[in-house]
C-alpha cells in the first residue's frame, strides 16, 4: 500500500539529542554550584577555581578537534556511545578528586607543579576526563541534525536540543544544592553522573542511520534528503575519505565559524561557572539560596534556544537562503547582549535586576549558538560537518580559557583592593560586546551564501 502521510521520526532522534544535552550540561554545572562550598572546605582562590574551569576548557577546547574527526570516522551512532560513557565516568570522578589529587601530586611533583592544591590537582584530573568525554556532544548532534533533517528545518532542530543545555542548566540549581545539603556534595557528583547511563539504553535502541532506520517511512526520507543538491547522492554513506585538516582551514567559511564561536563561547562559559559565585559574592546568596534565581535566568535562555533557532525562518520565507537568512536573524541576536552592560550600575536596586538583564544576554548566547552551529552545516558537505564543528569547537574552548583565566585574575586583583565588584563589570562589559564584534567579522569572512562543493 503505498503511503500517503509522512512521517515524524526525526523528532524522535532531535529528542534523543536533546537529553543528551540535557544531560551534558548537568553535568558540567555542578561543579559551578558546588563552587562556594568547595571553596570554604579546600580554602581556594578565585584563581584555583579559575585554573579549575581552565583546564577543563582547555581539554575539550583541544578534544573538540579530535572529537569532531573521531565522530566522522566512527559514525554518529557508536561515536554519542563512547563518548557519553567516558563523559558520565569523568563526572563521577568528581566524587573522589580529593584521593585522584593525592596520589596525582605524588607523580607529577617533579615537574613544578607540587605547590598546587592537592585538591585542585585531583579536580582537574576529574575536569579533564569530563571535558574529554563531552567534547563530542555537539559533533555527533550537529552531524545527526543534518542526518535527519533537510537544511530549512536545521537551526530550529538544533534550537531544540540545544535547549537541553538550559534544561540541564535549570534542574541543576533545583537539584544539585539539595543533593549536597542532604547527603554532602559527594553524592551530587555521584548521582548526577549516574543519569548518563539511562540515556544510554534509549539512543542504543532508537538510533540508526536514516537509511538504515525502519521507523522512517518514505516520505519523510525523501524529505530529509529533498535538498541535497550539493550532494553526488541522494543517500550518503559514513564518509571514508579522511580530509585534512589544513584544507578546511582554507576556507574563510571555517575561520568564520571557528572565529565567530571563539568570541562568544566563552561568554556562556563564563556565565555557567562563575554566576553562582556572583551571587555569593555581590548578594550572600548561597547553596539554596540561589535556586530561584538560577532557574529563573536559565528559564529565560529557553525562549532563545528555541525562538532563536525557529528566527531565520522568518527570513527564509521571505526569499533569503537559509545562510542568509540566518545572518541576519544572528545581527538582531547579537544586540540584545548588549542590555548586560547596565547589570552593575542597576544592581544595588535588586539583585533580580542583573539576573533578568544576564538572563537576556545568556538566552541570546543560546539563540545565536542554534544558528552557528547550523551555518556549517548550510555550507559544508555531510561528511565534514563534525569535523568543521570541532575546530570551531576548539576555538569556542579557548576563548573559554581565556575567559576563565582573565576572569579568575580579575576577581583576585580587586579583591585584594576591596572592589571585588569592579572585576565582574569588566567581564560584563566584555559578554555584551563580543556578540556584535563577532557578527562583523563573520559577515566579512562570508558575505553571502557560499557553499562547499569540492570537498
Amino acid at each position: 500500500m503505498k503511503e500517503t502521510k509522512m512521517g515524524n521520526y526525526r523528532w524522535t532522534i532531535c529528542a534523543l539529542l536533546f537529553f543528551a544535552t540535557t544531560v551534558n550540561y548537568l553535568d558540567r554545572q555542578v561543579l559551578s554550584l558546588l563552587h562556594p562550598t568547595l571553596e570554604k572546605e579546600f580554602n581556594w582562590t578565585n584563581s584555583d577555581y579559575a585554573n579549575i574551569t581552565a583546564a577543563f576548557q582547555f581539554v575539550y577546547a583541544i578534544s573538540m578537534l579530535f572529537a569532531g574527526r573521531f565522530v566522522d570516522r566512527l559514525g554518529t551512532k557508536w561515536g554519542y556511545i563512547i563518548a557519553l560513557i567516558i563523559w558520565s565516568i569523568g563526572a563521577i570522578m568528581h566524587a573522589v578528586a580529593l584521593p585522584i589529587g593525592v596520589s596525582a601530586a605524588a607523580l607529577i611533583s617533579w615537574v613544578g607543579l607540587g605547590m598546587v592544591p592537592v585538591s585542585v590537582i585531583g579536580f582537574i584530573l576529574a575536569r579533564a576526563v569530563l571535558a574529554f568525554g563531552e567534547s563530542a556532544n555537539f559533533p555527533a548532534a550537529i552531524k545527526a541534525t543534518a542526518e535527519y533533517f533537510p537544511k530549512k528545518e536545521r537551526s530550529f532542530a538544533t534550537g531544540i536540543f540545544n535547549s537541553g543545555a538550559n534544561v540541564g542548566a535549570i534542574l541543576a540549581p533545583l537539584t544539585v544544592p539539595w543533593i549536597a545539603k542532604v547527603w554532602g556534595w559527594e553524592a551530587a557528583f555521584l548521582i548526577v553522573g549516574a543519569v548518563g547511563f539511562i540515556w544510554l539504553g534509549f539512543w542504543f535502541v532508537f538510533y540508526d542511520k536514516p537509511e538504515s532506520q525502519k521507523r522512517l517511512n518514505a516520505l519523510e526520507f525523501a524529505y530529509i534528503n529533498s535538498d541535497q543538491e550539493t550532494e553526488t547522492t541522494v543517500v550518503e554513506t559514513e564518509a571514508t575519505e579522511k580530509i585534512a585538516w589544513f584544507k578546511l582551514l582554507g576556507y574563510r567559511q571555517t575561520w568564520a565559524f571557528a572565529f565567530g564561536k571563539f568570541m562568544t563561547d566563552g561568554v556562556w562559559w563564563f556565565f555557567l561557572f562563575w554566576l553562582p559565585s556572583y551571587l555569593k559574592v555581590q548578594y550572600s546568596l548561597t547553596g539554596t539560596d540561589i535556586m530561584i534565581p538560577l532557574t529563573v535566568l536559565y528559564s529565560m535562555t529557553m525562549i532563545g534556544s528555541i525562538g532563536g533557532g525557529w528566527f531565520p525562518m522568518y527570513f527564509i520565507k521571505k526569499g533569503y537562503s537559509p545562510y542568509d537568512g540566518r545572518m541576519r536573524a544572528m545581527f538582531v541576536i547579537a544586540l540584545f547582549p548588549l542590555l548586560v552592560l547596565a547589570a552593575q550600575p542597576l544592581g544595588h536596586i535588586s539583585f533580580w535586576i542583573p539576573v533578568v538583564l544576564i538572563g537576556i544576554g545568556a538566552s541570546a548566547h543560546q539563540a545565536w549558538s542554534a544558528n552557528i552551529f547550523t551555518t556549517v552545516s548550510d555550507m559544508f558537505p555531510k561528511k565534514s560537518i563534525a569535523s568543521v564543528i570541532g575546530i570551531g569547537g576548539m576555538a569556542g574552548g579557548m576563548g573559554g580559557v581565556v575567559m576563565s583565566k582573565l576572569g579568575g585574575a580579575l576577581f583576585d586583583h580587586y579583591k585584594l583592593l576591596g572592589h571585588t565588584q569592579t572585576g565582574y563589570t569588566i567581564m560584563f562589559a566584555i559578554c555584551a560586546v563580543a556578540y556584535l564584534l563577532a557578527w562583523m567579522v563573520m559577515k566579512s569572512l562570508v558575505p553571502k551564501y557560499a557553499p562547499i562543493t569540492d570537498l
